[in-house]
């Protein structure tokens, strides 16, 4: 029994932060394995895998931006009129003065960084709701898309392609596999058990409780498996392809953003202005700093979502966005974020954004019609939760619960010392 609650405190790395993802984590896996059984094997092909991530990457790319304006106790509606104003502003650069495409992109964050001021602005400074602002900015750049483009699509240079179509190119001898994705790959395996034998020391230097080797062992090998298989996967799909440019935009965000909301003072002060905003402000936290960056920090991302979605296309339409939105927010509270604001991570994020994506790919590989998987995708969002809050309101077990329940034993004990967010590590929440 003693191994058994060892398990459950433990195997998700010791962390309310990685143990609230348990829940979906399955759900993921379960998904992947019934449709892998469904379509004979072609789930977890290598051309399926690396399709998924280029297809679905500004998606996630946008889920993680929707998960700090959503802990902040917001919400933002703009995104996808965003990324599709962003992306006819930047193909009509290129197009009609001949900029040279990185400095196209730059334009395009630029681009989003206004919007993102010109919202934080109206939210944070004059008090309106973001869901009054950003639905006017889902009308307002969504009308700006359809008049610079006069609703015509715009091509983009091959150059700037590479962004949303490319790959890691063949260097090095011919091993059978993308030698640059193998060794990204071996990098990864090398961070996680690095990562874990850091944890342990610093546990140890700090007198705390140390998990069981043996927890540190199994969670290992289900990790190096996990990104062994991911590797081989993607290094082995058929020549000219292999992990997609916006795969590797979409780790690096995860990772700094992870970096961000779990080890720094601004991350954690966005939970706690989502968490009690008027306890923040009272503890010193800069509230209106704080809602500015998240609205702007989300239009930057739209936007580059937005010019990735363009690049892999090859050209702007006035047809781009539509519903994106929905998605990121589906892919966010999926992911365990909760709606009042203060929890939620960027990891679980991703999480929610792959079940979407990949119940997405699933039902398509199996012919299902497009309205079908829309009806199907809004039922799995709608039972997911509504089963774990019966649950909940019968006593019953609730995963999104049991998960949140030492969220719940720290925000009281944080309330009751009235301590600052950040003032104490060991008692603010951990995040990412």
């Amino acid at each position: 029994m003693s191994r058994i609650k060892d398990l459950q405190k433990n195997l998700f790395g010791g962390t309310t932060s990685n143990a609230r993802q348990f829940g979906m984590i399955f759900t993921l896996v379960a998904i992947v394995l019934l449709f892998q059984l469904w379509t004979d094997g072609l789930t977890l092909t290598s051309g399926n895998l690396i399709a998924v991530v280029s297809q679905y990457s500004y998606i996630l790319i946008l889920a993680i931006g929707m998960l700090m304006v959503i802990v902040a106790g917001h919400i933002d509606l703009s995104v996808g009129s965003i990324a599709a104003f962003t992306g006819i502003v930047v193909a009509k650069a290129m197009q009609e003065f001949s900029i040279p495409w990185p400095l196209g992109i730059v334009l395009g964050l630029l681009v989003g960084a206004v919007i993102g001021a010109w919202q934080g602005f109206w939210v944070a400074y004059v008090g309106v709701p973001a869901f009054i602002v950003t639905l006017a900015g889902m009308l307002l750049f969504r009308g700006g898309n359809q008049y610079i483009g006069n609703a015509d699509t715009v091509p983009v240079p091959e150059g700037f392609r590479t962004i949303g179509a490319g790959f890691l190119p063949e260097v090095g001898p011919n091993t059978g596999y993308n030698n640059l994705t193998l060794l990204l790959g071996l990098a990864a395996c090398l961070g996680v058990v690095w990562r874990e034998w850091r944890t342990r020391q610093t546990r140890r230097e700090m007198n705390a409780d140390v998990a069981p080797m043996w927890i540190s062992v199994l969670r290992l090998t289900v990790m190096l498996g996990v990104i062994i298989f991911a590797t081989l996967r993607f290094a082995g799909g058929r020549v000219g392809t292999s992990l997609p440019i916006s795969g590797i935009i979409l780790i690096v965000l995860v990772l700094a953003y992870s970096h961000y909301t779990r080890n720094t003072i601004g991350g954690r002060h966005i939970y706690a202005v989502g968490g009690n905003a008027r306890a923040a402000e009272l503890s010193g936290v800069k509230l209106k700093r704080v809602n500015f960056f998240v609205m702007m920090n989300m239009s930057v991302l739209a936007s580059l979502a937005g010019m990735i979605f363009v690049a892999r296309s090859s050209a702007s339409g006035p047809q781009d966005g539509l519903s994106w939105e929905l998605d990121a927010i589906a892919a966010v509270f999926i992911g365990g974020a909760a709606v009042s604001g203060g929890l939620g991570t960027i990891s679980g994020s991703i999480v929610g954004g792959l079940v979407m994506a990949l119940l997405n790919n699933g039902l398509q590989l199996e012919g299902v019609g497009s309205d079908m998987v829309q009806i199907i995708k809004g039922l799995v969002l709608l039972l997911a939760v509504a089963l774990d809050v019966y649950n909940k309101s019968q006593g019953r077990f609730s995963i999104f619960e049991s998960l949140m329940r030492p969220f719940h034993r720290d925000a009281s004990a944080t309330s009751g010392k009235q301590s600052s967010p950040s003032s104490d590590p060991d008692t603010a929440p951990v995040v990412g």
